[in-house]
């Protein structure tokens, strides 16, 4: 009988459990996060600074949704990083299937942001609500980069719920592994966005 699950539903032990996924400390799995990344420009700055108040100024009238969240804090960051430019394409609200033929699982949703260069899964972005914790989107992400066309390729993805961001990397192998970057924050002292932007950069360009 084949069982048909939620992504917004989904477990990081159902993603375990039925795709034998598993999680990788090493450092060197994941160095797009931590090395040679690229400079952030003194108008990059100028701007992620604008883009840091201005999510200030949102979260003084709760509830912040998720549009908000995509218009204020992603997409200027995808702008920056010229994901919005040839041979990128974004897509928004994309629907996914995943299908673990053995266990007889189809996992269904729409992922928030995709970005694409040649049909490669470079980005996937999964925006949360600000009240939510980074958590509650991981094993969502998960599923969708599971999901991506070409399963033996890695794919990047990102979850902010505003204030937070991680960045995430997949690589489907004989098993499906993932990484995770540290979090960061924009209540952070300073201005976490420029390394944000340093990291999209990099992606962009590994």
């Amino acid at each position: 009988m084949v069982q048909v699950l939620s992504a917004s539903a989904i477990t990081l032990r159902d993603l375990i459990d039925k795709f034998h996924l598993r999680y990788i400390e090493d450092a060197s799995f994941f160095p797009e996060w931590q090395i040679d990344l690229p400079d952030v420009t003194s108008e990059e700055r100028r701007v992620l600074d604008k883009v840091k108040s201005a999510y200030l100024n949102l979260v003084t009238d709760p509830p912040v949704l998720e549009k908000p969240i995509q218009l204020v804090m992603v997409s200027p960051l995808l702008l920056l990083a010229d994901f919005y430019l040839s041979p990128y394409q974004v897509k928004t609200e994309k629907s996914v299937e995943v299908t673990e033929e053995n266990e007889g699982v189809i996992i269904t949703g729409a992922l928030d942001i995709l970005v694409l260069k040649e049909k490669l899964w470079l980005l996937v972005i999964e925006s949360k609500r600000a009240a939510l914790s980074i958590e509650s989107g991981l094993a969502q992400l998960l599923s969708y980069l599971l999901g991506r066309p070409d399963g033996n390729r890695l794919g990047y993805g990102l979850i902010t719920n505003g204030e937070n961001f991680l960045f995430v990397k997949l690589m489907s192998q004989d098993v499906p592994v993932y990484a995770t970057s540290r979090y960061f924050s924009v209540r952070n002292p300073g201005n976490d966005l420029y390394e944000i932007l340093r990291i999209l950069k990099k992606m962009r360009d590994s």
